[in-house]
């Protein structure tokens, strides 16, 4: 009975510090207290093709309106789909630049390993509809609606620069797999360093840790709701809403790419490629907010599929230049056409199933032009970056996924009803810009199966190795303390270089603290107390999460992850 009473002591007593740090519900929690993040990551028990209605959910994606479990229920299915999608000949086929010089630096660091290079596409082999010469008469918008660069453009709606379709190589995707070349060192740390420090509004890991979403517009729910509302006079704007999901888009890209890295390494013994856990442990299992950010460019990504779905099921996907009768047609090229379409049909119904993302949040009030304009400019010189990579396997992937991702903002934040309107608007998105968007959805797919994979491998691996695994990973992440980049410029300038050299990921705390100052604990207690004043319903609330938790701390409820 002691015992009891002892552990409901210490809830009560910590219960306020915990629930401003820590998510417990859900397996993904990103506070700056963590404990077993590992485990978590690989132990949580997914919903893989069930009923969803027979689980519980553990908390939604934050700055979006679904959760884990419902994403995972779907995924199957959707990797499924895109997999056969990405196979077909219109969204294989990609033309790209890859020799375009870096516009920020000298670059000297090309990647001479084998695995580096990748194997174009003879024009011939494109059908001529979708060649450079015949979409540029189509797609190239007029000189006035576009401001022009060597070699590339964009226009006011686009969030990256597009290749102006007059030089490039054409290159078949499903033949160049996204995976461990061997390319590192100062050459790809400097182009990941450009990309966090100079062109993400000064935010890193830890912004977005120790502040919340400005984006409740319902009455907070839980402590740490309401401790991550803004104090009279405190300058909440270097973690607006839209800097923070900048930075969760670029952080989830990062993550991505690390987790197809490590599910497709070179085993040094073998030759072979294949799943490498140690390097998914020490690179995102043992960082729970790098997962969550991929789920949460899922989530955008099928948002834009599901807007802009009418769209594409009225896109033109035959590869054949100019039309032909019915009873000329070949078989293969309507089976062809048939299959293109039923597949992307099964894609938009699940986006529009789970796509949902509240785009009407962001670039609200009176700075919105300006902050929108802030955000294209830092995401097209993300997209210029990509000219700086030494190796032209990662370029390539690259340039497609922030093309993707750049055709999904501009999807969601620059295109009304109307011009959504495929009969009003067919020339909506270059072709380019269709196939970036479908394989880049399919990246973040595959790097969703990828994790249940590692979970697989986990399961399978000894208690040695396992506390081997997360000892290392421990090690690794205590030697690299979190720090956040310096703060850019007021006026933010289109094509700023970027300097010195960087780590792969903004360093995190150790997942194993569990420790905190005195002052932490006062500094939190006086947020309490100001927020209190300030809201009474608030403060029931805290009160209520506090009760809650002291019940479950005496009659703990067994679940299992």
């Amino acid at each position: 009975m002691t015992c009891l009473w002892r552990r409901a002591y210490l809830a009560l007593a910590f219960s306020a510090l915990v629930a401003v740090a820590v998510s417990p519900s859900s397996f993904l929690g990103d506070s700056l207290i963590r404990h077993n993040t590992v485990q978590n990551v690989l132990e949580h028990e997914s919903v893989r093709g069930e009923p969803l209605c027979q689980h519980s959910t553990t908390g939604p994606i934050e700055t979006t309106l679904c959760d884990y479990e419902t994403i995972e229920s779907v995924n199957g299915e959707l990797y499924n789909a895109l997999g056969e999608l990405v196979q077909m000949p219109f969204f294989k086929y990609f033309q790209v630049d890859l020799y375009r010089e870096c516009p920020f630096w000298q670059e000297n660091g090309f990647c001479m390993n084998r695995e580096c290079g990748i194997t174009t596409v003879d024009e011939s082999e494109i059908p001529e509809k979708w060649r450079a010469a015949a979409l540029s008469k189509i797609e190239l918008p007029p000189l006035e609606e576009r401001i022009p660069l060597p070699g590339c453009y964009y226009r006011d709606s686009d969030f990256c620069f597009l290749d102006d379709m007059t030089e490039g190589e054409y290159v078949d995707l499903s033949l160049v797999p996204e995976r461990y070349t061997g390319y590192s060192g100062p050459s790809a740390h400097r182009v990941w360093k450009s990309i966090y420090e100079e062109n993400c509004f000064g935010l890193s890991e830890l912004n977005l840790l120790t502040t919340g979403s400005p984006a409740q517009v319902t009455l907070p729910d839980t402590l740490t709701d309401v401790l991550r509302e803004p104090v009279d006079g405190e300058d909440s704007d270097g973690e607006c809403l839209e800097k923070r999901v900048y930075y969760k888009i670029i952080s989830g890209l990062h993550a991505s790419i690390s987790t197809h890295i490590c599910m497709e390494y070179l085993n040094q013994t073998t030759g072979e490629m294949g799943p490498n856990l140690e390097c998914f442990v020490t690179r995102v299992a043992s960082h729970p907010e790098r997962l969550q950010y991929i789920y949460f460019n899922t989530v955008l990504l099928l948002r834009a599929v599901s807007r802009i779905g009418p769209y594409l099921r009225d896109y033109d996907y035959c590869s054949m230049s100019t039309p032909t009768p019915h009873d000329h047609m070949l078989a293969g090229d309507i089976q062809e056409e048939v299959r293109t379409l039923a597949t992307l049909g099964k894609v938009i119904d699940i986006a529009e199933h789970v796509g949902k993302f509240d785009e009407r949040v962001l670039f609200r009030g009176e700075n919105a032009n300006v902050l929108k304009e802030e955000f294209k400019i830092h995401f097209r010189n993300v997209s210029r970056i990509m000219d700086c990579v030494g190796c032209d396997k990662c370029r390539l992937w690259g340039k497609v996924q922030t093309t993707g991702l750049a055709t999904a903002l501009k999807i969601l934040f620059e295109m009304d009803e109307t011009a959504l309107d495929p009969h009003k608007n067919q020339n909506l998105l270059q072709r380019s810009e269709v196939v970036a968007l479908i394989n880049t959805l399919h990246r973040f797919s595959e790097s969703l199966q990828a994790v249940e994979i590692f979970r697989d491998v986990w399961k399978k691996t000894g208690e040695s190795d396992a506390n081997r695994l997360i000892r290392e990973a421990e090690k690794a992440v205590a030697g690299n303390p979190r720090k956040s980049p310096p703060r850019e410029p007021t006026s933010p300038t289109q094509a700023s270089p970027p300097t010195s050299f960087p780590r792969h990921h903004p360093p995190s705390p150790s997942p194993y603290l569990h420790t905190v100052s005195l002052e932490t604990i006062q500094s939190y207690i006086q947020q309490l107390i100001r927020r209190c004043k300030r809201h009474t319903l608030s403060c029931f609330g805290i009160f209520s999460q506090v009760w809650q938790q002291l019940h479950d701390a005496m009659f703990p409820l067994r679940t299992e992850l």
